[in-house]
């Protein structure tokens, strides 16, 4: 009987997938883009898109029209925000999160852009996806 209960726990703990509550997924998130914040007024591009999946299939949609890859992405950013004063200081305002499945959220919000060469401000779309635990956007639509 012990061997057997022993067993089931087992077969339980290596093939249960742990309980995350949408609240804890959307604080994930959250937070992944209140680290990006925090690096893009800082003017570190790098740091700003780990947030991003680092692949050359990642698609970015704006104003451009679309361009894939996560290197692509940030030379683009390291082109037309070269400085602290292009990159300003930036701010979220998250509108909606909601679920996909299990393992992916959809995020709609706007930007704010405060910055000594003027200011920006658009709308985006991003999907997030959990991959190896680590919540990363896969896909982003800015304007």
């Amino acid at each position: 009987m012990r061997i057997s209960i022993v067993l089931v726990a087992l077969i339980c703990l290596s093939s249960c997938k742990p309980s995350v509550s949408e609240a804890d997924d959307i604080a994930a998130i959250k937070k992944v883009l209140e680290v990006q914040e925090e690096a893009w007024s800082n003017n570190d591009l790098e740091g700003f898109m780990q947030g991003y999946v680092q692949s050359d299939s990642l698609p970015y949609f704006g104003s451009g029209g679309v361009i894939y890859g996560w290197q692509t992405m940030l030379d683009r950013y390291e082109k037309k925000y070269p400085t602290k004063a292009d990159t300003g200081k930036l701010v979220f305002s998250i509108s909606n999160i909601s679920r996909i499945s299990d393992d992916a959220y959809w995020v709609m919000g706007e930007y704010y852009l405060t910055r000594e060469v003027g200011d920006a401000n658009g709308t985006f779309m991003i999907v997030f996806k959990r991959i190896n635990g680590a919540w990363k956007i896969v896909g982003d639509h800015s304007c």
